[in-house]
């Protein structure tokens, strides 16, 4: 079996989203792939078969279907036209909603399930195509201040799933673990370029060093060091396309004085470097 790792791009990088219109005539199968955003897909006119994992879902006009995060997935169409939205539920996150963000993103999870919703719930059904509809409205008028109206978008339509979803396939199992690790989350968030390490945390949390690795990945599903990482490269994104500064000095102002190390991390979570990040936001705004 031919599987294929598919990487999406994205129009804006400000904008981690990919949102467009398809249109397929003939009778034909895609292979199976997969990829790190979350994927909606809803059907304008035709039919679509979809296979994700070992669900098959058979679509017709006016249905919509969600795949998860890295899930494998296939179609066979038989002429069909459809909206494919594609966003990374990592890149939209803020404090306040990384408990409900990280449900979206859990391995452990298979996210196709949710798609129970579409089928019990008209008006789950009816607000999430709203949302696609509004999202891809948005990226195609561009108006001033689209980027922020997708982002209300895209929450409004996880916040529809969250709270339609009666068989808690979404609910937070974890509730005393996040108050736990809350000092350590704080900290992260108010002190980005200080050097925090694993033990310091985990005697924040008060649990023992031993433990505190495991048990964070499984709170906050990642690992501590990528969390803090990722926090810092937020921050670096900022301070270059906000401030006169080099990238070096960028480097240095989160924490990360080694210059190969920045630019390894920084195109981890970003497939560039830093000054093509610059580069590609500066060609964006012209």
């Amino acid at each position: 079996m031919r599987i294929y790792h598919e990487k999406v791009a994205y129009e804006n990088p400000l904008v981690p989203l990919k949102i467009f219109y398809h249109r397929k005539i003939d009778d034909v199968w895609n292979d199976w792939h997969c990829h790190k955003q979350v994927e909606m897909l809803y059907i304008l006119r035709g039919g679509l078969d979809v296979y994700v994992e070992k669900q098959q879902y058979l679509l017709r006009d006016g249905d919509v279907i969600l795949i998860g995060s890295n899930q494998l997935h296939r179609d066979h169409s038989h002429g069909v036209e459809y909206i494919v939205f594609q966003f990374d539920c990592n890149q939209y996150y803020d404090p306040t909603t990384m408990p409900y963000f990280k449900l979206f993103m859990d391995s452990s999870v298979s996210l196709n399930e949710l798609n129970y919703l579409f089928r019990e719930s008209v008006e789950a059904k009816q607000a999430v195509i709203a949302s696609i509809l509004d999202i891809f409205k948005e990226m195609q008028d561009k108006s001033y201040g689209y980027e922020m109206a997708v982002s209300l978008h895209i929450r409004q339509l996880l916040l529809t799933m969250l709270r339609y979803d009666s068989r808690k396939i979404l609910s937070i199992k974890n509730q005393l673990d996040m108050a736990r690790l809350k000092p350590v989350l704080d900290y992260i968030e108010k002190n980005t370029n200080a050097k925090i390490t694993i033990k310091q945390a985990s005697q924040m949390a008060n649990i023992s060093y031993s433990h505190f690795v495991t048990y964070f990945k499984k709170v906050i599903g990642m690992s501590f060091i990528d969390y803090v990482n990722y926090h810092r490269i937020k921050m670096a994104e900022r301070i270059l396309l906000t401030e006169d500064v080099s990238v070096e000095e960028a480097g240095v102002r989160i924490g990360m004085e080694n210059r190969g190390h920045f630019y390894r991390i920084f195109r981890k979570f970003n497939d560039c470097s830093p000054k093509e990040f610059r580069k590609k936001m500066m060609e964006w705004g012209k």
